[in-house]
């Protein structure tokens, strides 16, 4: 391969990145915390789309453990966008036959 099948390659890897990270604006994850009494969805880019709280923890002396799991389901949500941000570069470096900690040059 010569030097400007590489650098052609490169460019369109840089492409299909871009072209990626806008699918995952669009892709949804959850997180969950204290069994599911406290629930969060978010994009893959961490756009927060909406918290449900089960009735029995808006309860004024519950407050501070509500806080707790909204704080831990967002963290576990966050954890599972990088999860799939992982997956799908994993999924484009495969279709260009690169290994999974290849880096992209800037262009």
């Amino acid at each position: 391969m010569d030097m400007q099948q590489i650098m052609k390659q490169a460019k369109q890897m840089q492409d299909r990145m871009k072209e990626m990270q806008g699918q995952l604006g669009h892709m949804e994850v959850t997180g969950e915390a204290g069994g599911g009494l406290v629930k969060v969805l978010m994009s893959c880019k961490r756009d927060l789309k909406k918290i449900e709280i089960a009735p029995e923890l808006m309860l004024p002396d519950e407050r501070e453990t509500l806080e707790d799991l909204i704080v831990a389901a967002i963290n576990m949500a966050g954890q599972n966008a990088e999860g799939k941000m992982a997956e799908e570069t994993q999924k484009m470096m495969q279709e260009f036959g690169l290994p999974a900690n290849f880096e992209l040059p800037d262009f």
